[in-house]
């Protein structure tokens, strides 16, 4: 019985979680893996013969363009956005929390079809800038607005009874605080540029996702298409680099006893209209268009354009994709997370790194990793449903992690003590406590990587088994054939699947802040 001091033994041995574990890492290496094998197999003489080349400058720099001019305008939307919400008087600021995250719920590229399909002129780094900012400003947004709900506005009191006007004591005392969640956000900004392919394709704007796909379609996973993928892994490894140096190792968590006060909301005064037409700007040009585009092109297409014998068997799969890989990436993820929260040390931490890493790289790299794999050693399972939902448990693993990790950390270990106590055994214990109490968590984890396989596009384009028509594959295949009006019905579907999930996620990330 527990007591005496005895220490109580975890349901499942923590050396076969510690296996699953590993082998579960050791998988999630294979993208990684692969780029270094077909590097070193490639040849240096090659491999420099391939990169050095003036197409590849040119791809790097529309890249580097793309991301040094995109990043500062979703830092300027997102942190401007969240701090008038969250600290000023703006009328109607909690409508306006909910409308600044609701662009996440449309896809890049049913956001460049939209635009494509208003204004076909939209080409090259312009348009890239419009859409990508418009698409992704809220993944700074989201994280700056939770961190800005939770400061202790006792630092920015003392510092304007210093002396310090409203404006010092934003850039000097508020912007620091926000440090982490700006380079989080940014990160993860700078992640989706390099990897989108759909947005910047229908565009005709050229970066290494897309030069990758057309090296792939054009000679099969050739050596260029390799190097390139070599390239973009590099750039996806310096930029985590990069977040983890801004991140330092400062401590910005509140320190001593008694309750926070609540903020004080900066009364805007005059410049309330200025505020409110800037947002409403921004929530027509994110939301509005895209919505607009969608509906003006179901109008035209009547009904004509609800063929059900396309339609349902897109929704079908599409649900069944994305319910089973969600289900499966979130228990593969138990025992990394069971891990990390009950037994921490430099071990599991590495187990999560390595998840992180194969998570960072671009769907493209995955999937080309993947077909490589399965053609070479296991060519029965190649353009199976098993190969695609092995990549969407890879490249969508840490979003179940994450969740999976809050929620078991929130389950304190002496309710499940207390019960083995008082008879129940160890098993029945840990399932009717600690995973009864994980369990909301784990429902957020499973939706947040539904909500993803449902936008994925590359890696399903690469792998999909013949036959698979998803609503995101459907709609490629639609747009890139100009018949807009037959593309619609899935952009607004995905929509509808999309908008509660990132609901949900504003939410979860309300609640992770304390709200």
């Amino acid at each position: 019985m527990a007591g005496g001091g005895t220490k109580p033994r975890p349901p499942l041995g923590v050396s076969t979680l510690v296996i699953l574990a590993t082998l579960i890492a050791l998988f999630s290496l294979v993208p990684l893996g692969y780029v270094i094998y077909m590097t070193v197999a490639t040849g240096w003489d090659t491999v420099v013969e391939l990169i050095v080349r003036p197409r590849v400058g040119e791809l790097l720099l529309n890249t580097i363009l793309l991301v040094l001019v995109t990043l500062p305008l979703c830092l300027v939307l997102g942190v401007g956005g969240a701090w008038l919400v969250e600290r000023t008087n703006l009328q109607g600021h909690r409508w306006w929390a909910l409308a600044l995250a609701a662009p996440l719920a449309i896809p890049a590229f049913v956001n460049s079809y939209a635009w494509a399909s208003t204004i076909p002129s939209l080409a090259g780094l312009s348009a890239g800038t419009l859409i990508a900012t418009l698409s992704y400003f809220p993944l700074v947004y989201i994280p700056v607005a939770a961190t800005l709900g939770r400061l202790d506005p006792a630092i920015e009191q003392s510092a304007a009874s210093l002396g310090l006007g409203p404006w010092a004591v934003f850039f000097r005392v508020v912007l620091p605080q926000l440090r982490i969640a700006m380079a989080g956000g940014s990160l993860l900004v700078a992640l989706h540029l390099l990897s989108e392919y759909g947005a910047f394709a229908m565009i005709r704007f050229d970066t290494f996702t897309t030069a990758i796909m057309i090296q792939f379609q054009s000679t099969f996973n050739g050596a260029a298409g390799n190097m390139l993928a070599s390239v973009l892994v590099l750039l996806c490894m310096l930029l985590l680099l990069a977040e983890a140096k801004t991140r330092g190792n400062a401590r910005y968590s509140r320190v001593g006893v008694g309750a926070q006060r609540l903020a004080t909301r900066l009364r805007l005064g005059r410049h309330e209209i200025a505020a409110q037409l800037a947002l409403l700007a921004l929530f027509v040009l994110s939301l509005g268009v895209p919505l607009y585009s969608v509906v003006r092109w179901l109008v035209a297409g009547g009904a004509a354009i609800w063929d059900p014998t396309e339609f349902f068997p897109a929704l079908a799969q599409t649900m069944g994709y994305g319910l089973t890989g969600a289900l499966i990436t979130c228990v593969v993820a138990f025992p990394m997370a069971f891990l990390a929260v009950r037994h921490p040390n430099w071990f599991s931490k590495l187990l999560e790194l390595s998840n992180y890493i194969t998570s960072s790289m671009p769907g493209i790299v995955v999937g080309l990793a993947f077909v490589t794999v399965a053609i070479r050693l296991v060519p029965g399972i190649y353009q199976s449903a098993y190969v695609l939902l092995a990549a969407y448990v890879l490249l969508f693993l840490p979003r179940a992690l994450v969740n999976l990790r809050a929620g078991l950390s929130q389950a304190p270990r002496e309710l499940e003590e207390a019960a083995r106590s008082l008879g129940r055994s160890p098993a029945l214990a840990f399932f009717r406590v600690t995973l009864r109490l994980s369990a909301p968590a784990a429902a957020g984890g499973v939706a947040l990587v539904f909500l993803a396989i449902v936008n994925e596009l590359t890696a399903t384009l690469l792998l999909a088994p013949n036959g698979t028509r998803t609503l995101a594959t459907a709609f490629w295949a639609k747009s890139s054939e100009i018949d807009y009006a037959g593309a619609a019905p899935y952009a607004l579907l995905m929509i509808l699947i999309s908008l509660p999930m990132t609901y949900l996620l504003f939410q979860q990330s309300k609640k992770a802040a304390g709200q």
